[in-house]
């Protein structure tokens, strides 16, 4: 699922709406906190979208047909995502 434009910046206005709120933090340049708070957050959707067709496609290439929706399949699909994304990290 791909966010829209309008969504990352729904999103990023409600992150620096939380920081100021809690007073986690002093914002002296709120246009820098919000692009690079929307950058961050493309970059992270970026890496779980990559994530994702990784993993599809090492589940689709497995010898015996695993259905998509079954049980069979969403536990391969959170032992691989885990795996895929302990890979990434180092």
């Amino acid at each position: 699922m791909r966010f829209s434009e309008a969504r990352i910046s729904y999103l990023a206005h409600r992150i620096v709406a939380v920081i100021r709120d809690e007073n986690l933090a002093e914002i002296d340049n709120e246009r820098l906190v919000l692009n690079e708070i929307k950058h961050v957050l493309g970059e992270e959707h970026e890496r779980e979208a990559q994530v994702d067709a990784i993993v599809r496609r090492k589940i689709e290439s497995l010898s015996r047909h695993v259905p998509p929706g079954s049980r069979e399949w969403d536990v391969l699909y959170q032992k691989y995502s885990a795996e895929e994304r302990r890979r990434q990290k180092s």
